[in-house]
């Protein structure tokens, strides 16, 4: 890979203030394509989901997908946007085999929602704004497969394979408005905004927004004008970055890209770059088409589309509650600090923690084990919560057995590890590994009487008021009950043994 110069973070900052553009695509979650009735499901053969339509074939007719429709006007009214009386398709045109139409259905000045916001929360707290320029319907196009080669794209390759499954596919463009004044924590920003962008589409019930399977991805443009100026620099587009780790790494290289540039002397040119998901690089892609050379024309082949206002305020009114209220509200339910809920929010918990209780625990309880012990196992695996091979159900079901007192923590710990690794629901775990709290109370007797007769000298610094000392008793008694026993009430029968007060 070619080397590329940078300068370091902050003297980039130090010189120049970065503008960011963010456009979001959102593969809609519908049975079938935008403009035909092909299915939308994943893992069908190659070409196995197209028609003369979706091919592009002389004498098909498109026809809109009435539920894309409506997606559309959910998003734009959870983005506060306006939502168009009346809008039209057009046909953006350029020539790539993997549009077979060599147009792409799009919309270009008549988009159905526009001029809106979203509020994003950092990690300290701070809120910013980013202002929403337009929401609009669009088509995806097919997938190229580049064959032979390092890198897998056309540079290089032998011959390419085209799958049109996808073509068709109906997507949703989320474009910002210039994103200015974030200054040095503008890749923060920029993984902030697309991360409750996730959220808010997800909580729509339009997609499920997976990055990692192109349901949603985002394309970074960033530009830089030095400081204290009011005029745009010339801006690059980083294309297709498919998770929010690379989003803030994307953006966060190409001001030090940039930076370099322009500090040499050099010029920034307006291209399309490819991110690098081993080293966090980018490298140019194509030179940029402006709009003109797209040469836009309206649809002839689609009747306008024109929202009845009641229809919209009826959308309005059955929008689920919006993920940052949600979070508001469950923190102040949860009773913790905004820190503690963005720790929460950052680890993917939230819906995780919500499942559990749900499923019977209490807030504290839930909190803990996925926080905790389950976070812990997920960063030493390398995977997501979510990912984890342990359900809600069963984590309220630890928890359960927890407050019962038939598991302190230290087995708790091992019924979860036993879980993950395939041994059954919570209960069967107990029973196969033997795991239940010791209740016995003679048995418990037992063992408390053999620890104090093994540790006179502690028994007798106790009984002369020095109480603390029994927990070295304890720790004894639940070495010799594998840990199996509760604590707490080994000690109160430590202490009623030598007739001290707890």
């Amino acid at each position: 890979m070619t080397t590329i110069d940078l300068v370091s973070y902050e003297d980039a900052l130090a010189s120049y203030d970065p503008v960011m553009g963010l456009e979001v695509h959102v593969e809609l979650g519908t049975r079938t394509k935008m403009f035909c009735g092909c299915s939308t499901e994943l893992g069908a053969e190659p070409n196995a989901q197209t028609c003369p339509t979706c091919l592009g074939l002389p004498g098909s007719l498109p026809v809109v997908n009435a539920v894309g429709v409506e997606s559309a006007v959910k998003i734009g009214l959870a983005l506060h946007c306006e939502i168009a009386e009346w809008c039209r398709f057009a046909r953006k045109n350029y020539f790539y085999p993997d549009m077979p139409k060599n147009f792409q259905t799009s919309q270009y000045d008549e988009p159905i929602a526009f001029n809106g916001y979203l509020d994003v929360q950092l990690e300290d707290g701070e809120i910013f704004r980013v202002e929403i320029e337009r929401a609009h319907m669009e088509e995806d196009t097919g997938k190229s497969l580049h064959v032979g080669g390092a890198t897998g794209r056309i540079h290089g390759a032998s011959h390419s394979l085209l799958d049109y499954n996808r073509a068709g596919i109906p997507l949703i463009e989320i474009v910002t408005k210039p994103i200015e004044g974030a200054g040095a924590r503008a890749p923060e920003v920029a993984k902030a905004y697309v991360a409750e962008l996730r959220e808010l589409i997800k909580a729509l019930g339009v997609s499920e927004a997976r990055m990692e399977q192109g349901q949603m991805r985002c394309d970074v443009n960033l530009s830089l004008r030095p400081n204290g100026t009011e005029t745009f620099g010339t801006r690059s587009e980083t294309k297709n970055v498919n998770s929010l780790r690379s989003v803030e790494r994307a953006a966060r290289f190409e001001i030090q890209r940039h930076a370099a540039v322009l500090s040499s002397g050099g010029t920034i040119v307006q291209e399309t770059r490819h991110f690098h998901e081993e080293d966090g690089s980018t490298t140019a892609g194509r030179i940029k088409d402006n709009a003109e050379d797209y040469r836009y024309f309206p649809e002839p082949d689609l009747v306008p589309v024109a929202p009845s206002r009641e229809w919209v305020e009826e959308l309005r009114k059955g929008l689920p509650e919006l993920p940052r209220v949600r979070r508001n509200r469950l923190r102040e339910e949860w009773g913790v600090s905004e820190h503690d809920m963005q720790s929460i929010l950052n680890a993917g918990a939230v819906d995780l923690i919500v499942a559990t209780i749900d499923a019977g625990a209490d807030a504290a309880s839930a909190r803990k084990w996925w926080m905790g012990e389950l976070a812990r196992r997920a960063n030493e695996a390398g995977t997501d919560l979510a990912a984890l091979e342990i359900t809600p159900e069963q984590v309220a079901r630890v928890c359960a057995l927890v407050a019962e007192g038939s598991l302190n923590d230290k087995l708790a710990r091992q019924v979860i590890e036993g879980v993950l690794a395939g041994e059954g629901e919570p209960d069967a775990v107990v029973a196969g590994r033997g795991l239940a709290v010791v209740s016995d109370e003679g048995a418990l007797g037992t063992a408390v009487d053999e620890a104090i007769a093994a540790n006179a000298g502690i028994a007798d610094k106790i009984r002369s008021g020095k109480v603390a000392a029994a927990g070295a008793l304890v720790g004894a008694v639940m070495k010799a009950t594998r840990g199996q026993a509760d604590a707490a009430r080994v000690r109160e029968l430590i202490l009623e043994r030598l007739g001290v007060e707890g």
